[in-house]
This record gives structure tokens, sequence and C-alpha cells, in this order.
């Protein structure tokens, strides 16, 4: 067995390492045509199981902007696949995600929770592995990052956004280091930072892209996080970190109205402990707390701001089944998952 592991290396890279995939370039602005869509609808109530109701859902289905490039638990690119903003406004579905029609599951998103859902990492999706490239909250760095001084540091630019991270690398005994050792390398502290402007073209029925409005959003995306219980030998792995991500957007929904919207969203990881170095035990985490929040204030025609805001706080217990807290626009629910797969159950 190799001691180290080189710094290029042609496997996929894990959602720490900024990489712009075609799928995250679809998914890039999702978030801007859910609020194209829900900028149509000036409703002041998200409570009642109204179609404007469900569109603020729609709003929360979608991470903002840069939240898919930094580490977090949202699911990001993950909500590309919902098709909500492309078929416009859905009517007979029931109102906001936690408390209405579709709600009794959770909530707006992929698997019941906001944001794409969870990364497959806080629901146990990836195998246990000895090896810091390998199992939950794997590191890998590839061949395009330079080393100074004792960071590690990868820049990408696409399609307006400048994604930046910095990899803080040590072995078990503190020493530093700039590459990935399969047997030593203990802890990773990554730092990432998305900033920048980027465009995109609203879908509508019968209008060719060319004629479609545009839409303009400004991106502020930040996140740190470390890693330890990496090297070989350990049993499980801990997690801590935060992020969060600025969106301001403009532009014209399908109704041809102006509107403005801002979405804020924020992800905090506390004493995440996942098992690893074994396949006999679970790969879902057994102890920690997630709180993510995502609000949304938007505003057409220069009208009165509306705000709404959604909280979902996710506790690991030690069993394969997971309590989770919804608060949305003040209202409260308790829930449960089963990991690493089930669906919000809520009571």
């Amino acid at each position: 067995m190799r001691s180290s592991e080189s710094t290029a290396s042609t496997d996929t890279a894990p959602r720490s390492v900024a990489r712009f995939t075609p799928r995250a370039a679809s998914a890039l602005l999702l978030g801007s045509v859910l609020l194209a869509t829900l900028a149509a609808c000036n409703s002041d109530s998200v409570s009642r199981p109204t179609e404007s109701g469900l569109l603020v859902g729609g709003a929360f289905s979608a991470v903002p902007s840069g939240m898919d490039l930094a580490a977090s638990s949202y699911g990001g690119d993950a909500s590309a696949d919902w098709e909500g903003p492309m078929r416009g406004p859905m009517r007979g579905m029931g109102g906001m995600g936690a408390f209405g029609g579709r709600g009794i599951h959770g909530g707006p998103g992929i698997d019941g929770l906001m944001g794409g859902g969870l990364r497959g990492d806080f629901r146990g999706d990836s195998a246990p592995s000895p090896r810091p490239h390998r199992g939950p909250f794997a590191i890998r760095i590839d061949s395009t990052c330079t080393v100074s001084g004792n960071d590690v540091n990868c820049t990408n630019v696409r399609n307006g956004l400048t994604t930046t991270n910095i990899f803080t690398i040590t072995s078990k005994d503190g020493a530093a280091q700039t590459r990935i050792d399969s047997m030593t390398t203990n802890t990773v502290r990554t730092r990432t930072t998305v900033t920048g402007t980027t465009t995109r073209r609203v879908p509508s029925p019968g209008r060719d892209s060319a004629s479609a409005p545009t839409i303009t959003a400004t991106v502020n995306a930040s996140s740190d996080r470390t890693v330890t219980g990496l090297a070989a030998g350990s049993t499980q792995r801990t997690v801590n970190g935060w992020s969060k991500s600025a969106e301001s957007i403009s532009g014209t929904n399908r109704d041809g109205e102006r509107f403005t919207a801002i979405r804020n969203a924020t992800d905090t990881t506390k004493g995440l402990v996942v098992p690893a170095g074994t396949v006999a035990g679970p790969g879902y985490p057994t102890a920690g707390t997630v709180v993510r929040v995502i609000s949304v204030q938007s505003a057409v025609n220069g009208g009165t701001p509306t705000t709404n805001e959604r909280r979902e706080v996710l506790t690991y217990n030690g069993s394969n089944t997971a309590t989770l807290v919804i608060t949305e626009n003040g209202t409260t629910k308790t829930c449960s998952i089963t990991l690493p797969r089930g669906r919000p159950s809520c009571s």
C-alpha cells in the first residue's frame, strides 16, 4: 500500500473541492428562476393553502447560488431536478411545505428538506472507509491546486463566479502537510469563498430562449469546515463548520413584471460524528446537530417586500432515526427521519 496520495487524480472530487460541471451550471440560478415565478404572485400570507404559498415553498426548495459550491449540508445541485419553475405556477397542491399539502412529509425540496435536501454524507450514503480520500466527508485535492506556505489553494472561475478553496492539512501529530497522505493525514480544514455576478434567462412556454426575460444574481457565499479522524486506525470522523450565502436577484418574471429578491442561507454543523474505518458499522452520523436556515425577501414592481423564513434543526442520536424540527414563519413542527433514505415524518 502506498503511504502517500498524489495531488493529481482522475477520481471524482468531493463537494469540498470546487468543480463546475454542466449539472452545477444548470442549478446555478435555479433559485433565481424559482423566485422569478414566485414574484408573479404577491400574497402577504404564506400559511394559507394557496398557489402563492406553494411558490414560496418552491423558493425554499432550491439552495441560493454559490451555496452548492461551498461546504454545507444542502443538496445543492440536486435541486436542478425540480422542474416547478420550468412549468410555471402549479395549482391544487396545497400550501407551504411543512404545514399543508405535501407538508405531511416534511416540506419543500428533495427528500422533504429544503435547499435540495441533505448531501449524502449527512444521510449516510457513503460507505465507511479508513482512508481520508474515501468514505464520509472524504477529501481530495486535484493537480490544478497550488501550495502557498502550509496551505493548498484552488481557484475556479466560471459564469461570472469565482470560487476559491483553501485547504489546511495536518497529520495526527499536528505536522503541516501539503498533500493527502493515506496513512497519516488526520485533519483537513476547508475554507471556501464564492463571489461574483451571473445571469440566466427565464424559460417560458411559447417563447424562444433569445427573447426570454433575463435574471441577474450577485452572489457572496463562504464556508469553513474542519474534518478530523481521517488518519489510519481512526474509527470515526468528526465534522464542525459553518456556511452562508447571500444572493441578490433582479430581473423580469414570466408575466413581464420587474422584481427584486434577496435570499440568505446559513448552515451550521456541530460535533457531527460519522463512523469510519470499518464496513461493519453504520455509515450515517451517530451524533451532532445541523442547523439550516433560508430566508426569502421579494418585491414586485417596487412594491412592499414580503419576507419568509424556514429553519430546520437536525439532531443525530446514535440510532437510525434522527430528529428534525422545522420552524416556518414562526410555526414549528417536530419530525423524524429514518436514515439513510427516509423522508421526514411529522406529527
